[in-house]
């Protein structure tokens, strides 16, 4: 029989919570980490690997919740959006040398 390995996890009041992986490599968050992070059914999750070991998990966001981030009064017509990524698509191209 395969042994369990354990996940802790810590919040910063100081309490650890854990869970067990199962042999399918599956696991449970706790309750609180996913109140923390929102988390609902069918989200899904990013883990990040530091250099020192550490693990970091964060929620992934949908693309909408980037919506209002920026706030701006100026409205852009299409056609100043056109142009714009024409300059962003153009800008810092080199043509290569033929040889």
């Amino acid at each position: 029989m395969q042994e369990k390995s354990v996940l802790h996890f810590k919040k910063s009041n100081g309490v650890i919570m854990e869970s067990a992986l199962t042999v399918k490599g599956q696991m449970t968050i706790p309750k609180a980490i996913r109140e923390h992070l929102h988390l609902r059914p069918g989200d899904k999750v990013k883990f990040f690997v530091h250099p020192d070991g550490t693990v970091v998990l964060l929620p992934k966001l949908p693309a909408s919740a980037l919506r209002g981030i920026v706030k701006t009064t100026k409205r852009a017509t299409l056609e100043e959006m056109d142009e714009a990524i024409a300059v962003g698509a153009t800008a810092g191209y080199r043509r290569s040398r033929r040889r």
